[in-house]
């Protein structure tokens, strides 16, 4: 009866040979831990929101939630409370008495189209989500 080969001695598989591709390519993201959490936060801070129209709701925590996970990535942290203000203080949303037409239109169609998705999220530039704000913690 035969043995199978050592690990070590086994030629090594396609996939393993090659780099995982770098992230900062259009389209690609960049994974942190627990980014469905920013989800959750957002929906809790959107609920303070009064939108003009009831059905752009979804659209927007989807957004806000996208933007957070990116600024978390970044730094390689799940993502946090502060994550999801700078996210709607990018978009200028709670500031704003009533959530209107115009703040809703970079959010339109976004829970349902995954290229809107990412075509949001790599709108943001990484800079100004960095910028020191008021959210983030003294440490």
């Amino acid at each position: 009866m035969e043995t199978a080969p050592a690990e070590l001695a086994r030629p090594q598989k396609p996939g393993l040979l090659r780099a995982l591709p770098t992230a900062g390519q259009a389209g690609r993201g960049t994974q942190a831990p627990g980014e469905g959490f920013a989800l959750t936060i957002s929906e809790r801070e959107c609920a303070k929101l009064v939108f003009e129209h009831e059905h752009d709701r979804r659209d927007v925590i989807l957004g806000v939630a996208l933007v957070a996970a990116k600024r978390a990535s970044i730094v390689g942290r799940g993502p946090q409370l502060g994550d999801v203000h700078v996210a709607m203080d990018h978009f200028g949303l709670r500031g704003a008495p009533v959530v209107d037409h115009d703040l809703v239109v970079p959010f339109r169609g976004l829970a349902h189209s995954y290229v809107l998705q990412r075509r949001l999220v790599d709108s943001v530039s990484d800079a100004s989500l960095l910028a020191p704000t008021s959210a983030d913690p003294v440490l």
